[in-house]
This record gives C-alpha cells, sequence and structure tokens, in this order.
C-alpha cells in the first residue's frame, strides 16, 4: 500500500512539474513571438521617417497635395504608436521576463496575450500606411 502511494506521489509530482514547464515554454514561446513581430516592424521606423520627409515636401493645398499629407500623418501616427506600445510593453515586463523566458504571473500572462494583440494590430498598421504613401508616390 505505501508503494502505491508513494508511486502516486511520484507521478503527481512529475505530472505538476511537467505542466509549469509547458506552460513556462508556452509563455516563453508567445513572449518570443510578441518580440518576432516587433523584430519585424523595427527596421520600417526609418521607412516611416524618410517617407513623411518626402511625403511633407510634396504636400500643398492641392487635392494630391492633401493626399500627401494625409499620408504623412498616417505614417506619423504609426511611428508614434509603435513607440508608444515599446514604452507600454516595457513598463509591464522586466528584461528577465522578455528576454530570459522568466515566468510570468498570471496577471502578466494575460497583459502579454493584450500585447500580443496590440503588436499584430500596429505591424498592419504600419505596413497599411507604408503601402499607401508608396502607392501614392508612385502616382
Amino acid at each position: 500500500m505505501k508503494k502505491i502511494a508513494y508511486l502516486l506521489m511520484v507521478f503527481a509530482t512529475v505530472t505538476l512539474v511537467s505542466c509549469k514547464e509547458e506552460k513556462k515554454e508556452n509563455e516563453s514561446s508567445q513572449m518570443k513571438a510578441v518580440m518576432a513581430i516587433h523584430d519585424e516592424v523595427m527596421p520600417k521606423m526609418s521607412t516611416l521617417g524618410s517617407m513623411v520627409k518626402e511625403l511633407g515636401s510634396k504636400e500643398d493645398s492641392t487635392k494630391i497635395g492633401l493626399e500627401y499629407k494625409q499620408a504623412k500623418e498616417d505614417l506619423q501616427a504609426s511611428h508614434k504608436s509603435m513607440m508608444d506600445w515599446m514604452q507600454g510593453f516595457g513598463n509591464r515586463f522586466d528584461s528577465d521576463e522578455i528576454l530570459n523566458g522568466k515566468a510570468l504571473s498570471e496577471e502578466k500572462q494575460k497583459w502579454l496575450n493584450e500585447e500580443e494583440e496590440k503588436i499584430k494590430a500596429l505591424r498592419g498598421q504600419i505596413n497599411t500606411s507604408i503601402e499607401q504613401a508608396k502607392t501614392l508616390l508612385k502616382e
């Protein structure tokens, strides 16, 4: 009887430890996915800057000039959104959580879910504003 109880206790411990490791691995891979999106769009910040300058030099009170102005403002809004997201993300997570896969509390896991949605939407905003500006500049 003692052997069965001992085996059950060992099994329960192994199960709990493996579940905890799996949870940590899932959190870590989600954090890596969020950071991968960040790393994908961050280099586009210089593209935003150069396109803002180019559009700014073409804006005026004509119809096309106003379209240039709107495209420039969309690019600037995308840039600001990225800076705001990075600041908010940095305020929510420490470097060990971001870079080293430190386990997250339940609250921080909820935050990570929110941040993942935000960065995905931000990627769309950035890519859309760049594509619209490129199209406008080709005309």
